[in-house]
Order: C-alpha cells, then structure tokens, then sequence
C-alpha cells in the first residue's frame, strides 16, 4: 500500500474506458428528457452516444429524438448541462464539449 505522501506519479493512474463515459452520458440525456415524454402516446428512442477522450478532457455527441411541437433548443441545453454535469461530477473528467443533434422529431400528441 502506498504511502500517504507518495507523489501522484508514483501511486499509478486512471484510465476510464470511453464506453464508461458513453453510459453515463446516456443516463443523463435519458434524465433530462423523462418528463416531456410523460402523457405522450408515442415516445422517442433512448439516446445514442459517442465519445472521445482526447487527452484529459472527453467529447460527448449525443443523438435524440425529441417531441414536437416542444421547447427543442430548451430541452437541447437541459440534455448539455446534465450531461456535463454528470460526466464530471462522476468521473472528474472536464467535459470539453456536448454536441446534442436532434435525428428526428416525434409526433403524436398527448394521450
């Protein structure tokens, strides 16, 4: 075990697999967009996620389906900040960028 004052370099390192920052990120999106979906007959498919790591910082391109009609830039900027959010605040990683693309936009109103 390694001492208390031993430097950084010296006790190892952390490398957290991009798949591990694809699931958190996809957890987050799935979060952020649950309450549109309540009362909707019809709902969108779960986010798809990609990620690089370059260096210390991690890219997120995240793909939604959103309602329509619907706040899309609101929900876009709700999708962003949790998943940034949550990124760093689980893995300590800054999340240099959050590109959210809106593939497709569901209709079929409320039940």
């Amino acid at each position: 075990m390694a001492a208390a004052g031993t430097a950084a370099a010296a006790r190892g390192r952390l490398r957290i697999a991009d798949r591990v920052y694809a699931r958190i990120a996809a957890r987050a999106a799935q979060e952020a967009l649950a309450g549109v979906w309540i009362g909707r007959r019809v709902k969108g498919a779960p986010p798809t996620v990609s990620v690089a790591v370059p260096g210390s910082t991690v890219r997120v391109r995240v793909g939604v389906e959103l309602p329509f009609p619907a706040d899309l830039a609101g929900l876009a900027r709700a999708v962003r900040d949790r998943v940034t959010t949550q990124v760093n605040g689980l893995t300590g990683t800054r999340v240099a960028e959050v590109v959210v693309v809106v593939e497709r936009l569901v209709t079929g109103g409320r039940s």
